[in-house]
């Protein structure tokens, strides 16, 4: 599943002895994590215990499952300094990092509780027929590192409400954590078999996803990474005609318009592109400012950036050398074609500035390319047509964000913004367990989210009652 787009951090970072696969810090090197090595026939032997364990989950109350999961969120909340450690250790997650994904795991399992006692799965009678939404059967979340806790729940909480056997593939980079969190699982009661981590050395990942994608008992996909290996995860789903839902990569444009809260917007656009040194599919990768308020904007913005550092405890580690590289050749590739470098740029190992270029513009990489590091690009708009047409112009669609004071004037760029999802008056990095969160374009299809996962990880039945006249309008030949 190489990614030839951004450097593969995995392969550099990990040791394989004896069937285990060790996770090194990204920081110093150290041993962060040990994780069994498995192989294509260990994947499989896995997938047909889920598929054993199915039956009896898919019929279990829904009152039950909703117990279960109430029960690992006590368990995070008792578990949460483990797993802050173990996101440190493994990503380099900051503090309030590691608290965001806390927060949002809490959430996605309150959300799948919640979930699995509604009253929309089950059986309902309409027009003298019955129709029954019930468990789609094996499902196979893959889950990224980049937000370890929260998108490892995600991949597995809403599948598991709905009576789903669940199997999570761990990401390389994070796989100590995604381990715990089935270990989360399988103390909170969920019975043997009904949730598997498969974890894997780095070079056996192709063998792994394509051994889960074509067993015949694996009936849903879902993958959120990039959108390089996203197509390959949706082209193997496709040859074995399984329903996929991709949560991909992003290019978010945060515009601020002559009313805005300058200093709100200043401190939305700092933490959605820099959270996580900007490692997060709906980072803020673009600022496009209004020509009236760019300046103003900017120093506030600047001030803000300036003080994101290692230091404070805002920046930690990028995830790789490899990634520290490609972001320092967007960099210079931008100078050279005049953008002008307003603060940062440089890098002492692995550890890298909040970097900010003004004047980039839709003919460079840097515009085009996601970025997915501590750097931002900024550009002023003439109007609020020109805003909205350099927001849209590139391949990704996920999330981007709108300031102004002016409510209903925000709310008609937003219904143009071509983006899953677009947040008024808030940064681009935003999650809501409730809602439908996904993309278009490039990031992908289908949606997370309490209402949408019943589309994705159910199956409608319909059964029919008669006696019915065979005539056309009942009788399709």
């Amino acid at each position: 599943m190489a990614d030839t787009t951004f450097p593969d951090p995995a392969r550099s970072a990990h040791v394989v002895l004896g069937g285990e696969c060790l996770r090194l810090n990204p920081a110093d090197g150290s041993i962060a994590s040990r994780v069994p090595a498995l192989r294509a026939a260990e994947a499989r032997r896995i997938a047909n215990q889920a598929a054993m364990a199915f039956p009896a989950w898919s019929e279990t109350r829904g009152a039950d499952r909703a117990a279960i999961l109430r029960r690992a969120v006590d368990l995070l909340d008792a578990r949460a300094g483990s797993f802050r450690r173990l996101m440190r250790e493994e990503i380099g997650a900051t503090v309030p990092w590691a608290e965001f994904n806390l927060a949002q795991g809490r959430a996605q399992l309150l959300c799948a509780a919640d979930l699995a006692t509604s009253p929309l799965l089950g059986e309902s009678e309409v027009g003298g027929h019955l129709l029954r939404r019930a468990a789609a059967g094996v499902c196979l979340g893959i889950a990224p590192w980049n937000a370890p806790l929260a998108l490892g729940i995600r991949a597995i909480a809403m599948a598991l409400a709905c009576g789903n056997s669940v199997i999570l593939k761990a990401s390389e980079l994070c796989a100590g954590t995604h381990l715990e969190i089935g270990r989360l699982l399988r103390d909170a009661g969920l019975p043997e078999g009904v949730l598997s981590v498969v974890t894997h050395a780095p070079e056996h990942a192709r063998e792994v996803v394509e051994a889960l994608i074509s067993h015949t008992v694996v009936r849903r996909v879902n993958f959120t990474g990039s959108t390089r290996v996203g197509r390959e995860v949706a082209q193997m789903a496709a040859g074995a005609l399984k329903r996929c839902l991709l949560g991909l990569s992003g290019k978010a444009a945060l515009i601020v318009l002559e009313d805005a809260d300058l200093d709100a917007a200043a401190e939305a656009a700092a933490w959605g592109a820099f959270v996580n040194q900007g490692q997060v599919c709906m980072s803020t990768d673009r600022i496009i400012l209004a020509e009236a308020i760019a300046d103003d904007f900017l120093a506030r913005f600047l001030s803000h950036a300036r003080r994101m550092t290692p230091e404070s405890g805002a920046m930690g580690p990028v995830i790789s050398a490899a990634s520290v590289r490609r972001l320092s050749d967007l960099i210079q590739e931008a100078r050279a074609r005049g953008v002008e470098l307003l603060c940062g740029g440089t890098a002492s190992g692995v550890l890298m500035e909040a970097t900010v270029l003004d004047g980039a513009d839709p003919s460079m990489r840097v515009w085009h390319e996601e970025l997915f590091g501590p750097l931002v690009v900024v550009c002023r708009a003439e109007s609020d047509e020109d805003a909205v047409s350099l927001a849209n112009d590139c391949a990704f669609g996920l999330s981007a964000a709108i300031w102004s004071r002016d409510l209903p004037r925000a709310k008609a760029l937003a219904a143009r913004i071509d983006a899953g999802m677009c947040h008024i008056n808030q940064p681009t990095v935003l999650d809501d367990a409730a809602l439908p969160v996904g993309g278009v374009k490039n990031s992908g299809y289908g949606r997370f989210g309490t209402t949408a996962a019943l589309e994705e990880f159910t199956e409608v039945h319909w059964t029919s009652i008669g006696p019915h006249s065979c005539d056309s309008r009942t009788t399709v030949v």
